[in-house]
């Protein structure tokens, strides 16, 4: 998908589908943020999807954002919606407030670790795998409640909700099981263990009108909002 339209152009088309399908689930367009996924795009895109109103934006990659982050807009809010490694976390904690993709004990362990030296607060979300798709990182949700309860007893660490990726459909309906469960998996959590979780990260360019139908907070949108552009290279990348 090319886009002869700009950032503003489809930011705007991408708003009006949410406030329809706001319209259809009885949901507020308050309830929902963009974040603009811009993995193996440059700092100029940042600025341009800046200018367009965006706010919150996601990388897959620690290195490639380690590059980019310095050079883009100062006030943005970084998202790693990525596999994280757990050699990764110190520099991943530097960069992002929030890590969408805790998927596993050793993982939370090692976050809590790290910002227990370095002192910072990271939000994050357990990426669970709803699908069961052997391709897709994340948890299974039987293993979840071993994460959920040492999460629970961190100093450091705000645990403010889920995010998953749903197979790839044609139809974009045949996501609305996964989008579903997730949710179902929030509410049954929020009570067995009587916190808050707000945050559902679920939606993607090709599914996110359905994921805003069920519950959807943050969607992750790339190709929807920049097309298909050259990949952006770091004059000098950094090794972790």
């Amino acid at each position: 998908m090319e886009h002869e339209e700009g950032v503003v152009e489809a930011y705007a088309k991408v708003q009006a589908v949410i406030a329809e399908a706001c319209a259809k689930a009885g949901r507020s367009v308050d309830e929902i943020e963009v974040i603009g996924v811009t993995k193996t795009h440059g700092p100029d895109v940042v600025r341009e999807a800046w200018d367009a109103g965006l706010r919150l934006f996601g990388e897959n990659k620690v290195q490639e954002a380690a590059a980019k982050i310095p050079e883009s807009v100062s006030q943005a809010e970084w998202h790693l919606i990525g596999h994280l490694q757990r050699n990764k976390v110190r520099p991943a904690l530097e960069l992002f407030s929030v890590i969408h993709s805790v998927d596993s004990l050793r993982l939370a362990e090692q976050i809590e670790r790290v910002a227990e030296e370095t002192g910072h607060r990271p939000q994050i979300l357990l990426e669970i795998n709803v699908a069961g798709e052997s391709s897709k990182d994340g948890m299974r949700p039987e293993a979840a409640p071993e994460v959920i309860e040492y999460i629970l007893g961190c100093r450091n660490l705000t645990w403010t909700g889920l995010m998953t990726m749903a197979p790839f459909c044609p139809d974009p309906e045949q996501t609305r099981p996964v989008f579903a469960k997730l949710r179902n998996l929030r509410d049954t959590w929020e009570k067995e263990y009587g916190v808050g979780l707000p945050r559902l990260s679920m939606g993607m360019s090709n599914d996110y009108r359905v994921a805003v139908e069920e519950g959807a907070t943050w969607l992750r949108l790339g190709t929807v909002l920049f097309g298909h552009r050259p990949k952006w290279r770091p004059v000098a990348e950094e090794s972790f």
